[in-house]
């Protein structure tokens, strides 16, 4: 008996397919040899015809490709704007901004003004999170 693999990497076991398709072992030896070492549910059926089918059209790559992905609302203008009200009034809730930006989800602007703009809550204002001598002043 063999020992199992638990959780193995996807590209793992496309390269396991490749190297053994590339010795012209047959596809359902090779499958059953994966169902053997790391488990019945390692890929799906249909799955894994498709990589021996890309392997034999002459695929190399075992990583998937790129995928085009939504495009995103927040752009460096929108951060502007942002940051401009949050400049005219340091008191603001997300809750104010939403009501200055409709448009824009409660979620993006939290993101926009925590991950973009690097703000964080202090008492009752939000202050950059790395603050310069000219903040420490103020």
């Amino acid at each position: 008996m063999f020992k199992t693999i638990e959780d193995p990497a996807d590209c793992e076991v496309r390269s396991v397919i490749r190297f053994l398709n590339a010795k012209n072992v047959k596809p359902a030896e090779i499958h059953r040899q994966l169902v053997e070492i790391y488990d019945e549910n390692v890929m799906t059926d249909g799955m894994f015809r498709k990589w021996v089918r890309q392997f034999n059209d002459g695929r190399t790559n075992v990583h998937d490709e790129a995928r085009s992905r939504r495009p995103s609302v927040v752009n460096d203008g929108l951060v502007a704007k942002v940051n401009e009200k949050i400049r005219e009034n340091s008191r603001f809730t997300i809750r104010m901004l939403c009501d200055e930006f409709p448009q824009i989800s409660i979620t993006v602007l939290h993101e926009i003004v925590t991950n973009r703009l690097n703000y964080r809550k202090l008492c009752s204002r939000w202050v950059p999170k790395m603050l310069t001598d000219v903040h420490k002043t103020k």
